[in-house]
C-alpha cells in the first residue's frame, strides 16, 4: 500500500487494485500538485462538508463514476448536486467495502458547504475522522478537529500505522493540542496535514515533528508517499 500527501488535508491512498482519494481539494489549493482532470480514484473519502475539503468531490465524482462516502447528509447533498454513486454513513459507523473497511470517528469542528453565489451555507452533518483499514494497515486521517479526549480509546482499539494529523490552529488543533494527540493516538507515523494553505494556518511542519517526544512524526512533502 502506498500512501502519499497532497498539500492541506489532501490525502491518497493505493492498494492493490483500488485508488482512495481522501478531502480532495485541489482547484484553488496553491499547495497541491494534483490536477482534478487527471485524477482517476476508484473512491473519495470526505471527512466533512467544507468547500476547502469537499474541493472537486462532484466533478471528479461525475466523470470517474467514484463512489463517495460521506456521513449521511453530506453523502446526499453531494448526489443532490449531481453524484450518483454514493455511500451514506454516519459516526460511529463501519463498513466494509471491496476496496476496504471504513469507520467514521468524531471530530470537534463543523461541517457545512457554502454556496458563495447564493450566499448560503448548507448544513451537511457531522464532522468526522476516518479510520481506513486495507491490507492489514491501518490509516487514520483525523479530519478537522480540535482535541478530545476519547481519541485515547481509538489507540486502545487500533493499531494505527499512518495517522494524519491537523496542526494548522484557528480552525482545528495547533502544535500544542496536536503534540498531545499524536501521543494519545500511538501511531507509527503521524505525519502533520492541513497547515500553510492560508495565512491564519501558518505553521511550520518540521518543528512540530521535532516536538513530539518520540521519534514517530513525518513531514511529507507534496507528493512525498509513505509504503506500508
Amino acid at each position: 500500500m502506498e500512501v502519499s500527501y497532497h498539500g492541506h488535508s489532501v490525502v491518497k491512498i493505493k492498494t492493490r487494485d483500488k485508488t482512495i482519494l481522501i478531502d480532495p481539494f485541489l482547484s484553488g489549493n496553491e499547495l497541491t500538485d494534483l490536477v482534478p482532470d487527471k485524477e482517476q480514484p476508484d473512491v473519495i473519502l470526505l471527512t466533512h462538508g467544507h468547500n476547502d475539503h469537499v474541493g472537486d468531490t462532484v466533478e471528479i465524482a461525475k466523470r470517474t463514476g467514484a463512489l463517495v462516502v460521506a456521513v449521511a447528509e453530506l453523502a446526499t447533498y453531494m448526489s443532490f448536486r449531481g453524484v450518483e454513486n454514493v455511500h451514506p454513513m454516519s459516526i460511529g459507523g463501519a463498513y466494509e467495502f471491496d476496496f476496504g473497511r471504513v469507520k467514521f470517528t468524531q471530530a470537534f469542528h463543523g461541517s457545512s458547504y457554502t454556496e458563495e453565489e447564493e450566499q448560503r451555507i448548507v448544513y451537511t452533518g457531522m464532522p468526522g475522522g476516518i479510520l481506513f483499514e486495507a491490507e492489514g494497515k491501518v490509516i487514520y486521517h483525523m479530519g478537522d478537529t480540535a482535541l478530545y479526549s476519547d481519541m485515547k480509546l481509538i489507540r486502545e482499539r487500533n493499531q494505527i500505522d499512518v495517522a494524519f494529523v491537523p496542526i494548522g490552529d484557528n480552525f482545528t488543533m495547533g502544535p500544542e493540542d496536536a503534540k498531545t494527540a499524536v501521543e494519545w493516538i500511538g501511531a507509527n507515523v503521524s505525519v502533520p496535514i492541513h497547515f500553510n494553505t492560508f495565512p491564519p494556518i501558518k505553521q511550520d511542519p518540521q518543528a512540530f515533528v521535532e516536538s513530539l517526544d518520540s521519534n514517530k512524526g513525518q513531514v511529507l512533502a507534496v507528493g512525498e508517499s509513505i509504503n506500508l
